[in-house]
């Protein structure tokens, strides 16, 4: 089994390259840089390092690196930073995904491609109606005209849950929405649900990244996992977070 991942260098995106080695796979990651990416992860033999700009690869460039893979990760996300939030490109997920999908597409493989998307709770599950209060909505509308990553996250989600839809004959798709990440050394108890249970703006719950990893991993290599989640948004959340309301 061989998965393409993009956003290795990221928190996360790192944490789940160390999860499908650990299990075993074939990773080839496609990074702006490696001085994120740990060392045992560089010399690793069963990694293969692209080192590009994903959105200044070509379409054949893009066709080439997806070809023969089984799964498509994305943990791409733009930088805590002045220009990471504000500056360009905005639509680096969005664009991202969408040229993924081509390439997936434009390959034609004889097997379904798994396309897994890190997203956030701060974005919702149109196909299920998720319900939010006039306060949610009212500071949402406000993110979206001040935050450019949160369009950017939405664009992305909407994409594969629009465009790729619930029966395409190439690719089938979840979206992994965690609350408030959070760092821990090891994986921890989690509880997946099919949309929020705590209000993303007013009663956040944490999500460790190392379970987001551990999580995103099981949804690519386990058959029944897969089935139960994907083409839906599946939300995760660190249990011992769902248990302070107890």
């Amino acid at each position: 089994m061989k998965i393409l991942v993009v956003g290795a260098s990221g928190a996360t995106g790192r944490l789940l390259v160390e999860q499908l080695i650990n299990r075993g796979l074939s990773v080839k990651i496609i990074v702006r840089s490696l001085d994120k990416l740990p060392e045992i992860l560089k010399s690793h033999n069963r990694l293969t390092i692209i080192q590009a700009d994903i959105l200044n690869l070509s379409d054949t460039d893009i066709a080439q690196h997806v070809n023969g893979c089984d799964a498509v990760a994305s943990c791409l996300g733009h930088n805590i930073s002045w220009k990471g939030i504000w500056g360009q490109p905005y639509r680096l997920v969005a664009d991202a995904i969408r040229r993924l999908c081509n390439a997936i597409k434009a390959n034609k493989q004889k097997e379904i491609v798994k396309f897994v998307l890190m997203n956030t709770t701060a974005n919702n599950n149109r196909d299920l109606h998720e319900p939010q209060s006039f306060g949610e909505k009212f500071i949402f509308g406000l993110i979206r005209l001040l935050l450019p990553p949160q369009v950017d996250n939405e664009k992305a989600a909407e994409y594969l849950r629009i465009n790729i839809g619930q029966n395409d004959e190439l690719i089938e798709w979840s979206i992994v929405r965690p609350d408030t990440l959070i760092n821990e050394d090891k994986v921890t108890d989690y509880i997946v649900y099919p949309s929020p249970i705590r209000s993303p703006i007013f009663n956040a719950g944490s999500t460790s990244r190392i379970n987001v990893g551990h999580f995103m991993a099981d949804l690519i290599t386990s058959a029944v996992i897969w089935n139960r989640w994907k083409c839906k948004m599946p939300v995760i959340y660190n249990k011992a977070s769902i248990q302070e309301d107890k």
